[in-house]
């Protein structure tokens, strides 16, 4: 066993182009750390991408040669026990298992960690970056230990302890990128770590979809989500229609069906900083104003995603009794995401930041496809959503029922307000993900990793 670690441990720096991009949690769902790999392959680097594979990645990532994928293998937590002993057997056995797959990878000259989760990665990480003599690079998306409290209580001793290790073990990275200005401001005055803000920023893959791929996606999602397709009065023999568009098989043509039903879409990790019974109280809302005689397209609702929540708000939804919404809830291809953000109506954002610091990748992703939305408010969500500009932001169902009435009476006119967000969205000329990170990320790489 010796013989087998001794090379293991050896302490040698990696080479100065290469890179690990560390995830302790699906990499298929870190959109934003997949960015940063594919954005280091463009610079010259090669890139270990490490984490769990429970969904794929984009093919961007699969099949660039520069990029290799090592797979971490999960650890079942024991279902029996106090829950306390569950926990640290867990993060124990973590906590050997990452050392173990990290000392595997080709020695890297920097670590570029995600957290959360940051229990226990960043003292690992760190520990491995004494070893290999590299240096520890943490991407701040939120607080671990806020998250935590979200179901154990701010007092809880868990929690208090993740925030003191979280700040202790935090302060020893060479280098801070994080979400926000005001997540900055806060790791500098409550934390006394020095950060570099880095905004999500939509990638090139999310754009405005044409309405021919529209129809491709709608016909092969509806082969197994009955919402998409078109009712059995509709069907011809020259056209191929869904509950959206229409394809003229002989010309090729491809149009939006008149009187076709509005499309919303939101996305979600179906976890405790997202209350989806505000959307649902508000469909209830709107199916309601419908049923009562008001001039209102019917809805198609697709909630995306995947998560421990899911089946709970499932259940929730197949209670509901709507008349004039179909509910679904897919989970998408990484390919087929952006193609159906670009071909919705409008988007809906639930999230409320545990810590009131961070911000919805899945908003910047709708604005890069000039997909206007209504998100709920909370601390920090100005630096995002520019309110009757960009979008809308409600407090409670009630407020977000009212503005689904105002966006989707006669949403399909060039007048309508739905339009003119979109309108204010096309022509504000956002930064991609490629020109933030190189004006961001870059100089810090160049000034203090030399290649």
């Amino acid at each position: 066993m010796a013989a087998v670690m001794a090379p293991l441990l050896a302490a040698f720096p990696g080479r100065p182009s290469h890179v690990c991009v560390l995830v302790l949690g699906d990499l298929g769902r870190s959109p934003r750390m997949t960015y940063h790999a594919l954005s280091l392959v463009r610079n010259g680097y090669s890139v270990t991408l490490a984490g769990f594979r429970e969904t794929d990645p984009h093919k961007d990532v699969l099949n660039n040669p520069k990029i290799k994928l090592h797979e971490f293998s999960d650890f079942k937590a024991l279902k029996v026990g106090p829950r306390i002993l569950r926990y640290v057997l867990k993060v124990t056995v973590q906590a050997a298992q990452l050392l173990w797959e990290l000392l595997r990878i080709d020695p890297p000259s920097f670590v570029l960690l995600q957290n959360p989760p940051g229990l226990p990665a960043i003292a690992v990480t760190w520990f491995f970056c004494v070893l290999r003599r590299c240096h520890l690079i943490i991407d701040w998306h939120n607080y671990g230990y806020s998250i935590m409290s979200l179901t154990n209580g701010p007092g809880h001793p868990i929690v208090r302890l993740a925030k003191w290790y979280e700040k202790m073990f935090g302060r020893l990275s060479k280098s801070n990128f994080c979400v926000t200005n005001a997540m900055k401001e806060d790791l500098l005055h409550n934390w006394r770590i020095k950060a570099i803000t880095l905004y999500d920023k939509p990638a090139s893959i999310f754009k405005e979809t044409p309405v021919e791929l529209q129809h491709q996606l709608f016909m092969k999602l509806a082969v197994d989500y009955a919402p998409f397709r078109a009712s059995s009065d509709c069907t011809g023999t020259n056209v191929e229609k869904c509950a959206f568009t229409e394809k003229n098989l002989a010309s090729g043509t491809v149009t939006h069906r008149a009187g076709r039903p509005a499309l919303l879409i939101s996305s979600t990790s179906w976890t405790e900083d997202e209350d989806f019974s505000v959307l649902l109280s508000a469909l209830q809302d709107y199916d309601k104003l419908i049923t009562d005689g008001s001039k209102l397209p019917s809805l198609i609702c697709v909630i995306t995603g995947k998560g421990p929540l899911k089946e709970y708000y499932c259940k929730l939804i197949q209670g509901l009794q709507l008349k004039n919404i179909q509910i679904c809830t897919p989970w998408l291809e990484a390919e087929d995401y952006p193609v159906l953000l670009g071909s919705a109506d409008l988007g809906v954002c639930l999230h409320m930041s545990s810590s009131g610091l961070d911000l919805p990748m899945k908003v910047v992703d709708m604005f890069g496809c000039c997909l206007p939305v209504c998100a709920v408010n909370f601390k920090c969500l100005h630096e995002l959503v520019k309110h009757n500009e960009n979008g809308l932001i409600f407090e409670d169902s009630r407020e977000l029922a009212a503005q689904l009435k105002m966006l989707f009476m006669d949403f399909t006119s060039d007048s309508s307000k739905l339009k003119q967000f979109r309108r204010n969205l096309q022509v504000s000329k956002q930064m991609r993900w490629d020109e933030s990170w190189d004006q961001t990320v870059l100089p810090v790489l160049r000034e203090q990793y030399r290649t």
